[in-house]
């Protein structure tokens, strides 16, 4: 039965006009885009939900503090405002701003991996992972099973599997592991938190080893909440206070600012302690981001994060936050659409699988699926499955993904109710014909991070 869906803790200060195209038109549109969401013109999408990456709607308060950016080339006051507020929420000792999460990723990661060695992971993101093979390493999920079954309702699907850990760990041997990264809330396996249970017991692998961890932060505000709701320990404390215990147990952490920092651009790079690392980091972040004080973004848009990084905390707006992806997964519910259960943080990842079983995962069915919400209804989502995942580095081959989900990341502050009606309608209809519906083959694709680029066509 579909839940009550949580009024909007702000006022609508100004709107955006949206075009609104026919069905035949957006069969044209995505026959000329070759079947890429990506190469589709943002105006002709009604409802985007490609990414709630960069695409949220920022308030009131970080409009006026984007009047206030100090545009100074080194030290301005703008970013000590980023440094300080960074400091004072995860309680690290150097900060370096970035243009966003994968520039943080860019600037680290070869100071820590190289060829020969492993990175693992509760599940790496496709950026992530492409910045481990980049470094030349390569990258091991490691996720709990529970996660595996889209079915299943567990509180905590994003957890590390402790015991494959350390399995993972003596099979490579120590020395060969370069990072481990903790994503909260860990998006491939369909935004699902991170438990600080979980997160403790990791740690204490990762000290028996002598292993770095890394907290790939992006949407670290929901994973706060969730362990609020969810784990008994933390039922009464703050989502401050949640944050400061979460990330005491990593030693450094990435940050695309463009999700809970509510930012249209920016990221951050956090170490705790060691400061011989954060030298190079520095080094680095001038050679590939810019000076150190801006990292690559203008001093409006350190004004704005330093704001966003506190509006993403506050409960009022996370529990409207999280209650909306919890409104649009009860909907589907009462249409027996299977999605990745419970609902995550940020989004609903639909299971393309589960949607069309005629489907094989070399055709693509999450893909095929966010293609037909784009016929269906002008919705633009993406493929988390083996279309994103490609091809193995070393040999070639398609691999075959965990999941195949077809994502619908909700930007923060932006759409209504209405809205999430409308999302809830259109998958509806393309369940009812969901046998007609085809795979689709790449005609194209370029050697890394083929999703936003290949060309595809539909099968016969």
């Amino acid at each position: 039965m579909s839940i009550k869906y949580v009024p909007e803790p702000f006022r609508i200060k100004m709107v955006e006009k949206i075009k609104m195209l026919t069905r035949e038109e957006r069969i044209e549109k995505i026959k000329e885009a070759k079947y890429n969401l990506f190469n589709l013109a943002a105006e002709d999408v009604y409802i985007d939900l490609l990414t709630d990456s960069g695409t949220n709607a920022m308030s009131d308060d970080q409009w006026a503090g984007i009047m206030k950016g100090d545009e100074a080339y080194a030290g301005g006051k703008s970013y000590f405002k980023v440094l300080e507020t960074v400091q004072s929420i995860f309680n690290y000792n150097f900060v370096q701003p970035v243009h966003q999460g994968r520039a943080a990723e860019k600037v680290l990661f070869p100071l820590l991996l190289e060829k020969g060695k492993v990175a693992i992971s509760n599940m790496f993101f496709d950026t992530t992972r492409a910045h481990v093979e980049l470094a030349g390493a390569r990258a091991i999920d490691c996720v709990v099973p529970e996660a595996k079954n889209p079915e299943l309702r567990a509180n905590f699907k994003g957890n590390m599997d402790v015991e494959k850990l350390e399995k993972i760990i003596l099979e490579h041997g120590p020395e060969n592991v370069g990072l481990i990264v903790m994503t909260i809330t860990n998006n491939s396996a369909g935004g699902q938190p991170v438990s600080i249970d979980n997160m403790r017991n990791v740690s204490k692998i990762a000290k028996k080893y002598n292993i770095k961890i890394c907290i790939d932060a992006a949407r670290f505000a929901e994973n706060a909440f969730f362990i609020k709701e969810r784990e008994d320990e933390f039922k009464n404390s703050s989502i401050e206070e949640i944050t400061k215990i979460m990330f005491s147990y990593g030693d450094m952490f990435t940050m695309s600012a463009k999700k809970d920092a509510i930012l249209n651009m920016g990221g951050l790079l956090g170490v705790k302690n060691d400061e011989e690392l954060f030298g190079k980091v520095k080094a680095n972040c001038i050679c590939f981001e810019g000076f150190t004080t801006y990292g690559g973004l203008s001093g409006r848009d350190l004004e704005a994060m330093a704001q966003g990084l506190k509006e993403g905390m506050d409960e009022d707006f996370l529990r409207y936050r999280i209650g909306q992806i919890q409104y649009l997964a009860s909907k589907l519910d009462d249409e027996n659409i299977a999605y990745q259960s419970p609902a995550g943080g940020h989004g609903i990842f639909v299971d393309a699988k589960a949607m069309f079983p005629h489907i094989p995962y070399n055709e693509y069915p999450g893909q095929a699926l966010a293609i037909e919400l784009y016929i269906e209804a002008g919705i633009r989502t993406c493929d988390i499955g083996s279309y994103m995942l490609g091809n193995d580095p070393d040999s070639g081959k398609q691999l075959e993904a965990d999941f195949e989900f077809t994502r619908l990341a909700i930007p923060r502050r932006v759409y209504t109710q209405a809205h999430f009606d409308i999302m809830a309608e259109a998958l509806l209809e393309i369940k009812k014909r969901s046998s007609s519906i085809k795979g689709y083959k790449i005609t194209w694709e370029p050697p890394i991070l083929r999703h936003f680029q290949a060309s595809l066509e539909p099968l016969k």
